[in-house]
């Protein structure tokens, strides 16, 4: 009886360390759809970078672009008064580290 015993609380005991050692290191992995805490600290850095670069540009109104980050691609949108500051806003995107791709959503006002 005691060697059943054994035997069933050693079988739970793999069953839950598996289970565990499994979470652990799939319950920070990304997805396509979310980001693993890495990678939403990185995106959050890199739109920091942006945003801050816009405030010292002089061509792009940094409250007119909308800036956000997934997985290193940043996504711009907002409305901006010329063609010379939505292509600005989309170099300067562009020129951050660890920027992989930009995606221009910024409408030119009429």
């Amino acid at each position: 009886m005691k060697k059943q015993i054994r035997r069933l609380f050693m079988v739970v005991w793999v069953v839950l360390s598996v289970g565990l050692w499994s979470m652990m290191f799939t319950g920070c992995a990304s997805t396509t759809t979310s980001e693993s805490t890495g990678e939403y600290l990185d995106n959050a850095a890199i739109t920091t970078k942006v945003k801050s670069a816009y405030a010292t540009d002089p061509v792009v109104k940094a409250l007119s672009v909308h800036v956000s980050t997934f997985k290193g691609v940043v996504q711009l949108t907002g409305t901006v008064s010329s063609d010379t500051e939505k292509k600005r806003a989309e170099e300067i995107a562009r020129s951050v580290a660890g920027v992989t791709k930009v995606k221009n959503g910024i409408v030119v006002k009429p």
